[in-house]
């Protein structure tokens, strides 16, 4: 077993297998070339919808639902922990369809997803051609699941470097070092966790499965608590409000590489959505708006466990899907380090 471990990343993937690992007794690094938690997971509405994300059965389908599965459990177990609050609500989504085309098409995909487990009810809703609920889909504000995930690794010994980008790994027979601007870290093995940013980064034992930005706008309305109780969702257009009120519409899909620059057109866009979808939005103030980079892998499906028979284990490529798959991603991974069995290898080619 590993004593050791660095993991690069510190977004809500990095820093919840960070925890796993420390747990488990290992001495964690954890580094991160900006902000901990300041990119995607930052940026992420936190919706937890199987019964919107899933439209074939495949292997992904079925992780995805285990993890939907751990989430209770993840949220309760790091609120003890770290002593944060966390907030999160299982509170379902209200899917609608606006024309009997959309009303088809839905009653066919939520036909197939109850046979995978995913519940659905028809509900009323007026001035559309349908709608159904999905009762078990949920919401949590990853913000402060990062927050609880930093106080969780702080107590179990975790050092953490901010603004410190790993410029080069190199996977060695029995132990893995990582070039810093600083200086070199090495351990006995490591994680790859950086996002989008991933596969750039040169490895010295092969070629990484590449990734990329996928970016994405949100808006967020300040108005009183209890306007939008269930998710709301049509299309690409969604709409959750925290307990506090906060209530986010999103979104956009555009690739644009790592242009920070919030656009004005897109914004607007989002919002006539919205407003469309929740009328009671015209009457409240201008949205704040703000975007991330949804990290997406090459082989456009994540990248999760150990490569290519090194010390070196991926998590990356969760596109839209990563504070949903967080904790099943977290227990795969750290499972893997801290066992012998079940040490399924990725090879430069892709996931397999």
């Amino acid at each position: 077993m590993s004593d050791s471990a660095i993991v690069i990343g510190a977004g809500i993937i990095g820093t919840s297998i960070a925890w796993r690992l420390a747990q488990q007794g290992l001495r964690v690094t954890l580094i991160d070339a900006g902000k901990a938690g300041g990119e995607a997971s930052w940026a992420g509405a936190g919706m937890l919808a199987p019964g919107g994300e899933i439209s074939q059965w495949n292997h992904w389908a079925e992780f995805t639902l285990h993890s939907h599965s751990l989430y209770s459990n993840f949220v309760d177990e790091l609120r003890q922990e770290s002593g944060c609050s966390i907030d999160y609500v299982q509170n379902g989504a209200i899917e609608i369809a606006e024309t009997e085309a959309e009303w088809i098409a839905l009653n066919d995909r939520a036909e197939r997803q109850r046979g995978w487990g995913i519940l659905s009810t028809a509900v009323p809703y007026k001035d559309t051609a349908g709608a159904l609920f999905f009762p078990e889909d949920a919401i949590v504000d990853p913000r402060e699941v990062l927050q609880s995930l930093l106080a969780a690794c702080r107590s179990r010994g975790v050092i953490l470097h901010e603004g410190l980008p790993a410029t080069a790994i190199h996977a060695e027979a029995d132990s893995l070092t990582v070039e810093t601007p600083t200086g070199r870290i090495s351990a006995d093995v490591g994680v790859l966790a950086a996002g989008a940013w991933s596969g750039a980064i040169p490895l010295d034992s092969g070629r990484l499965p590449g990734s990329f930005p996928v970016r994405g706008h949100l808006i967020g309305y300040r108005i009183e608590p209890g306007v939008c109780r269930t998710i709301l969702r049509n299309g690409e257009t969604y709409l959750l409000q925290r307990s506090n009120g906060f209530l986010i519409a999103g979104t956009s899909t555009e690739n644009a590489g790592f242009d920070r620059n919030i656009d004005p057109a897109i914004v607007a866009d989002i919002a006539r959505r919205a407003e469309s979808l929740l009328p009671r939005l015209r009457d409240a103030a201008a949205p704040e708006a703000w975007l991330g980079f949804r990290p997406r892998a090459d082989a456009h499906q994540p990248q999760i466990g150990r490569f290519a028979g090194s010390n070196l284990w991926l998590a990356y490529g969760h596109y839209r899907n990563g504070i949903l798959l967080a904790p099943a991603t977290a227990e795969r991974v750290s499972g893997q380090i801290t066992s012998t069995e079940g040490m399924d290898s990725i090879s430069p080619a892709g996931n397999l």
